[in-house]
């Protein structure tokens, strides 16, 4: 005869995230294994990504372009957002304030938690552009908060949009960042 257990999953803070080696995100107190590696057209896009962000926002002091950081949003959830763009200052080792603009590069490791759990995250926490990149696909989703919700802009993959990040604007041309 068999016997089921119930049990309580771990709940991890922020406290037990910073002592874990490699790359985690704790979404909810869950932690989440950031392996294996991103794949090199994952990481040749992010490269292009950041390239054009630092290019576009060089007229904008208040603005600039990061990869992976931590965004501590609360003592039991971090992530970090593929390619960011924040125009607040930053005291100490993480954000704690919303991007004005992120890019998640989908994996099939990721996907999943990309498409549902950041972006709801990201809605709640009032970042103003969120972008969905499909390597495979060559398109990319373009969601902005309007009134606290996600709204679908566009669905781009040679396109260049302008993105409103309240201290500037900024072109991106999206036909940019694919591997050749």
């Amino acid at each position: 005869m068999s016997r089921a257990y119930a049990f309580d999953p771990p709940h991890y803070t922020y406290d037990d995230y910073k002592l874990w080696e490699g790359r985690w995100e704790l979404i909810g107190g869950t932690a989440y294994a950031m392996s294996p590696a991103p794949s090199l057209a994952h990481q040749e896009v992010s490269n292009k990504i950041a390239w054009l962000l630092e290019t576009a926002l060089q007229n904008c002091a208040d603005c600039r372009a990061l990869l992976p950081v931590d965004w501590r949003i609360s003592d039991d959830t971090v992530v970090q957002p593929d390619n960011l763009v924040i125009c607040h200052p930053v005291e100490g080792a993480y954000i704690t304030r919303a991007p004005e603009l992120v890019f998640e590069i989908l994996s099939k490791s990721t996907a999943s938690k990309d498409q549902h759990a950041k972006f709801t995250i990201y809605e709640t926490e009032g970042v103003r552009y969120y972008v969905l990149v499909n390597v495979d696909d060559r398109v990319c989703k373009v969601f902005h908060l309007q009134q606290g919700r996600y709204l679908k802009l566009a669905d781009v993959a040679d396109e260049t949009l302008e993105f409103d990040l309240g201290k500037c604007r900024i072109a991106f041309d999206f036909s940019r960042i694919w591997p050749k």
